[in-house]
């Protein structure tokens, strides 16, 4: 592993460490609490079933009804009829009341006539009989224990945070009892309690309780308790206590993880058995509430429709009916995921509707584990991806790895119920992706710095800017690769620079090699060197070229180009009209930084090197601006050359054709393909020692071209081979011994 790797790996590491304390409860972050309870609210709402339950119905104690039925709470003779209502003529299952009656009714007349039975009329036997009769008719509390009576009715009470409290009545009998359940689970414990009148919790069915400790940090009901300890016994919610009702079975049962015989506390709770349905809980025995909807979720009816009968019974046969009240002065309204004003009554029914439909989600103890899992492989894929792309495909990779992580949750959440927090994933990913891309900005910034400083001599500012997008891929460590190579001269500079002053000199050479080097660069040259009057660039490195054969064939043919505009206006100040000899080859060679330690340079080595540098010696020799080499030619298939000859340099042993070029194919005229025709059956000649066809075909050459030397050099070499046959097993091959 590279040093850069493994120190972004450490980078990451400091950012996994909050992270997976927080995950594994060690050190809890309020902001990463705060993101996971926006994700699960952002989960929730996007997967609410957005339908109605109508087995569970709502009587709602709303504002019209308070305005036609009279101020809540009302008398119990009401209650009672209102009961008698919704069994006798709705025929409803199951009724839960969302309410507490924990005093006597203060309407009844009963205490009255009870303290005159005691005192001045006790003595009036006609008015202690006639008591008895009222008794039965003013007894409003015994008429509503008698509605409650036989029937699935649940009455609420509450437990208290606050021991200073004194436990008001008494609670019914516990759904577990200390020796039932005898486990070590730390349920949210009661230290005082508000029940309803014993009569009610006699008749009553079940009781239940209707707060919840179970609040998040920021008072949002996402969670409720289904049970709750007082002394060590267990009592159950009212949502829980009417499921039963509705279920015909209060018998609660505990499953662990590691079975009946296993440890039996909170860390291994699993679930709650009720009837033939399983309730996912956590180690409180809280439940995350199923919401359905922020609103039409369960029928709604006014209570006053019940009274004045314009109810519809069908919304009720055979339905849970729950009492509650929206009416803003009861302050019965909750702050949900769903909505800012929920009513109490619509949690219960939203919990009672998720465990009939097993739709209560799970958020067990091993989703840290899940969660860790995720952390880490984000960590490592994170890195690998900031470290190894540029920055468009590393942010679409990211976002990928943000879409596979969202949608595997969300496929968990959907499928399996599982709650697996998903804000921490995120916002480590983010993290990840931010302080890499930081440090990755800053690194290519240094990377373009050291870039600039070792190539800016040597490439244009466009190529080094190109090479700063990926700086990590260039160096100067020598490497062997196939390129092309290219040495000017000027022809004749030493009696140039005789011929003028030194300033004059000076200004000359600044303006021949300033276009020279701008038309290098401009075909993605890399100067290697000026020697004078003479430069050295080659194609192909540091930056890739494909073309460098063809972009360094063109550029000698625009600097020929260049040069007799230049040589005009140079003729015109009164300088020398200046001429220069190309050399180009193709082939394998060494490119790096290479020198001494007190001096180094980035340049190129091998025998095509070499060459190239013979080949522009030999320009002068053949009367050509430019000489190619053959690998040269092999790799410009657009460019049109005629072949100079096939010579043997000075230094090498195997023969290599020589060419110089006559531009693109396309431009060529007709004059200079009569020339190539012409000129191949003249070599074809020659080289077959056929001197007669041979001579005749150079001399209608020189005569259609005599300014090119080549023709002339041929003619020559007839005229010898003539007086001085060449030895046996002539190849055509010319030896040059000079450089």
């Amino acid at each position: 592993m590279s040093l850069r790797l493994l120190l972004r790996f450490v980078t990451t590491l400091v950012i996994f460490v909050p992270f997976y304390l927080h995950a594994t409860g060690v050190r809890h972050s309020v902001v990463l609490e705060s993101l996971e309870a926006s994700s699960y609210d952002a989960r929730l709402i996007m997967t609410l079933p957005n339908s109605r339950d109508d087995r569970i119905v709502i009587v709602d104690i709303d504002e019209r009804t308070m305005q036609e039925q009279g101020q809540w709470p009302w008398g119990r003779d009401k209650l009672a009829n209102f009961v008698d209502l919704l069994f006798d003529d709705y025929n409803i299952d199951v009724l839960g009341f969302d309410a507490i009656f924990p005093e006597p009714d203060g309407r009844s007349i009963l205490p009255i006539l009870d303290n005159l039975a005691a005192g001045a009329l006790a003595d009036d036997e006609i008015f202690i009989e006639r008591l008895g009769e009222l008794r039965g008719r003013y007894d409003f509390d015994r008429m509503f224990a008698e509605s409650l009576k036989g029937r699935k009715t649940v009455v609420g009470f509450s437990f208290n945070s606050d021991e200073s409290v004194v436990p008001t009545n008494s609670l019914g009998p516990p759904i577990l009892t200390r020796e039932q359940h005898h486990s070590d689970i730390r349920l949210h414990e009661g230290l005082s309690f508000t029940a309803s009148l014993p009569m009610f919790v006699e008749s009553a069915a079940a009781s239940g309780f209707i707060n919840n400790q179970s609040l998040d940090f920021d008072g949002s009901f996402r969670r409720a308790s289904l049970l709750q300890s007082w002394n060590g016994d267990w009592y159950p919610s009212l949502a829980l206590a009417v499921t039963g009702l509705a279920l015909d079975s209060m018998e609660l049962g505990l499953v662990f993880f590691s079975g009946a015989d296993g440890a039996r506390d909170g860390l291994d709770l699993e679930w709650l058995t009720l009837g033939s349905k399983i309730i996912p809980v956590d180690e409180s025995a809280t439940v995350l509430v199923p919401y359905r909807d922020d609103e039409n979720s369960f029928p709604v009816v006014s209570a006053t429709d019940v009274f004045t009968k314009e109810a519809r019974p069908y919304i009720f046969e055979g339905a849970i009916v729950l009492v509650g009240t929206s009416a803003i002065g009861l302050r019965d309204m909750r702050v949900t995921p769903v909505s800012e004003n929920f009513s109490g009554v619509q949690v219960q029914a939203s919990i009672i509707s998720g465990i009939l439909d097993g739709r209560i989600k799970h958020s067990p103890r091993y989703v840290q584990g899940v969660e860790v899992v995720t952390l880490i492989l984000l960590a490592l894929l994170g890195t690998l991806v900031m470290v190894r792309m540029q920055l468009v495909p590393a942010t679409l990779s990211m976002l990928l790895l943000a879409t596979i992580v969202f949608a595997v949750n969300l496929q968990l959440w959907s499928k399996t119920n599982l709650v697996v927090p998903l804000a921490s994933s995120f916002a480590f990913l983010f993290l990840i992706y931010l302080v890499h891309m930081i440090l990755s900005y800053f690194g290519e910034t240094r990377g373009r710095r050291q870039l600039s400083a070792r190539f800016g001599e040597y490439i244009p500012p466009e190529l080094v800017e190109e090479m700063g997008r990926n700086p990590g891929a260039f160096n100067m460590e020598s490497s062997s690769k196939v390129m092309t190579v290219m040495f000017t001269d000027v022809r004749g500079f030493t009696g140039i620079a005789e011929g003028l002053e030194p300033k004059e000199l000076s200004q000359l050479m600044n303006e021949y090699l300033t276009p020279m080097t701008q038309i290098i660069h401009r075909k993605r040259g890399t100067i290697d060197k000026y020697m004078g009057d003479a430069i050295m660039a080659f194609w192909g490195a540091p930056l890739d070229d494909d073309n460098h054969a063809q972009n360094a064939v063109e550029t000698g043919l625009d600097m020929q180009a260049a040069l007799a505009k230049l040589r005009e206006e140079f003729v015109r100040r009164g300088w020398p009209g200046i001429s220069i000899g190309v050399g180009i080859s193709s082939g394998e060679m060494r490119v790096g930084d290479m020198g001494s330690q007190f001096r180094k340079a980035y340049t190129v080595m091998g025998d095509s090197v070499n060459l190239a540098s013979r080949l522009e010696g030999l320009t002068k020799h053949y009367g050509v601006g430019i000489a190619v080499s053959e690998l040269t030619v092999n790799d410009t298939p657009t460019i049109q050359y005629i072949e100079l000859d096939r010579v043997r340099v000075k230094g090498k042993d195997e023969s290599v054709a020589i060419f110089t070029p006559l531009g693109t194919k396309n431009e060529i005229t007709s004059q200079q393909k009569m020339r190539l025709t012409l000129h191949k059956n003249a070599l074809r000649a020659y080289r077959s020692q056929n001197w007669d066809t041979a001579e005749s075909a150079f001399f209608q050459l020189q005569q259609t071209f005599p300014d090119e030397l080549v023709y002339e050099i041929y003619l020559d070499r007839i005229t010898h081979f003539r007086r001085e046959a060449p030895p046996e097993g002539w190849d055509g091959v010319f030896t040059h011994n000079k450089k």
